[in-house]
């Protein structure tokens, strides 16, 4: 082994929503905090916004290959970078509801309470949406929960044609919505707007750094701090306990080819629920044969992302719509009047372009080809809860790669979900050129297995080293510390014991901001005045890319 080992009041692994967002509250603390990501940041290039690049050659995905329970090759649709694979998601920045943290009876079995309360966590919410730049109104969400202060941003309008969808659906009874969206996007002063309003958000970097992911909002911004460092290609391999096994005593990273070892007093896991369960399994030891604060037997289990479905609504009048995330339907969420289970939400994601239609090979409806379709459809977000189960789990192989099983489940509410909106669509106002014969019909991606993103989907990932109050069925505690040990904790969408069916991001981000102030208290913290210049580099650590 090589590198002199460093100390640190406390070492992040991970730079996306959960670990960048830590970063960012610890930041100002003085404390000695050290970043490790696996990757490099994402380099601003043409390619960013190049839709072939992106849909076709996955230019930006990580070319490991995972396995199914099978045994199958997997290739997982997740990102490396510093901001994690939030330099890529689409910015919809939803709360949970709050019933959403009690128990709630679904068709296909039950969703599990939290240990904590809607209410532990919504001045977090409030920060996070301030933080992260969220555009949206309270009080349109039929479902949303009770909020402490409005948004920071006023909603990002509706372009016409998904103002008409709007208008549709309210004259049909339901209360659509404007989605939250985390965009530095300043539509009342458009020359001075960070964000253009185009048609490369999902999926997509930010090429001119507008979208509020957690490079540009947490990172950049900690690392103006003098105490704050960050490793970039930094891959830990894994962590090492001392004899008691009660303390994570060192970090191992390959970086460059060296393996450097480093400490804290402090260790945080933000490797993304599917990673950090890896991390842990890997780093067994007599102590911990199972794998690190694993005495319980979940770390891994309960792995959750949603079911979820892309869906072409075709009409034979165009969509000119260049950014069409802006509506989102929460009617069927909890259920409907001829059906009593959670069906789930529907939004958007972005315009599809031929291109990227053909990246998922459309079932093309006939006389349509890839560009026709793109220019006369919508692309429709689906989500429905899935349940933790304990057999839906992460899992190494005898090399130590990652294995990922899961087996879909209520997906009957899901299927409900779909129906809805085919219904919906059906019922639109009669356009004027073509009359009730203008919807051509919803159509699936073959991306998709049947409906549905497949198992490599991974972007909702959560469930893997759940919190609780028994150390029995839990991997952590309130305070997302291991019970295992005294200074580990995971700050990522692992910590989830249900997945909800919005997305996680923005959840994730406020508990990182809960967690840092509960780390403040633990380590004594008094908070430094002022943002210092950028730290100098020094033996062992680089600062960035």
């Amino acid at each position: 082994m090589t590198g002199t080992e460093q100390h640190f009041d406390i070492i992040i692994i991970g730079s996306g929503a959960g670990g960048g967002t830590l970063a960012y509250s610890l930041a100002p603390t003085g404390k000695k905090i050290l970043i490790l990501e696996r990757g490099g940041y994402v380099r601003r290039e043409k390619a960013n916004w190049d839709s072939h690049a992106v849909n076709v050659e996955a230019k930006y995905q990580t070319k490991e290959q995972w396995s199914d329970k099978n045994g199958r090759p997997l290739h997982p649709h997740t990102n490396y970078y510093v901001g994690g694979n939030t330099k890529f998601y689409g910015a919809a920045l939803f709360r949970l509801r709050r019933e959403d943290f009690g128990e709630i009876r679904h068709f296909g079995g039950i969703s599990p309470a939290w240990p904590i309360s809607y209410d532990d966590l919504e001045p977090y919410y409030l920060q996070a949406e301030r933080l992260y730049h969220v555009h949206g109104r309270r009080g349109e969400d039929p479902t949303e929960p009770p909020a402490s202060g409005p948004y920071p941003h006023p909603p990002i309008s509706h372009e016409p044609r998904i103002q008409q969808l709007s208008e549709d659906f309210a004259r049909q009874g339901l209360r659509p919505f404007h989605t939250p969206l985390g965009l530095q996007i300043d539509e009342a002063n458009p020359v001075a707007s960070k964000c253009i309003r185009c048609d490369t958000c999902d999926g997509y970097p930010c090429l001119v750094d507008a979208k509020s992911d957690a490079q540009v909002i947490c990172v950049d911004p900690a690392l103006r701090f003098p105490n704050v460092s960050l490793m970039t290609d930094s891959y830990v391999e894994r962590l090492e306990t001392t004899g008691s096994g009660r303390e994570v005593s060192r970090v191992i990273v390959r970086q460059n080819g060296r393996v450097v070892a480093l400490s804290a007093d402090v260790v945080v896991v933000s490797c993304g629920a599917i990673n950090s369960a890896a991390l842990l399994l890997r780093s067994a030891n007599e102590k911990h044969p199972r794998g690190l604060a694993n005495s319980s037997d979940v770390v891994g289990r309960h792995y959750m992302g949603h079911v979820n479905s892309v869906m072409l609504a075709l009409s034979k009048c165009p969509n000119p719509t260049l950014y069409q995330k802006t509506l989102a339907v929460n009617d069927f969420y909890f259920g409907s009047k001829d059906w009593e289970y959670p069906m789930g939400h529907f939004s958007f994601v972005a315009k599809l372009d031929g291109v990227a239609l053909s990246a998922g090979a459309p079932v093309i409806a006939p006389g349509w080809t890839l560009d026709l379709m793109a220019k006369h459809s919508m692309s429709f977000w689906l989500t429905s809860e899935d349940l933790p189960d304990p057999n839906n789990r992460v899992t190494l192989d005898r090399e130590g790669n990652i294995v990922l099983s899961y087996t879909p489940n209520n997906q009957e509410a899901h299927h409900r979900l779909i129906a809805k909106l085919k219904q919906l669509l059906n019922q639109q106002t009669a356009c004027n050129v073509h009359g009730h014969e203008c919807h051509h019909g919803l159509f699936a991606r073959n991306l998709f297995i049947g409906d549905q993103i497949p198992l490599a989907g991974v972007a909702h990932q959560n469930g893997t080293i759940r919190f609780g109050n028994d150390p029995k069925t839990s991997a952590l505690d309130i305070h997302c510390k291991a019970h295992d040990l005294d200074n580990l904790y995971v700050v990522d969408g692992s910590f989830f014991p249900s997945s909800a069916a919005v997305n996680p991001a923005l959840t994730i981000m406020a508990n990182a901001l809960r967690v840092g102030d509960h780390l403040k208290r633990r380590l004594g913290a008094n908070l430094a005045s002022g943002v210092k210049s950028r730290p100098a580099s020094f033996a062992g650590v680089s600062d960035a890319v």
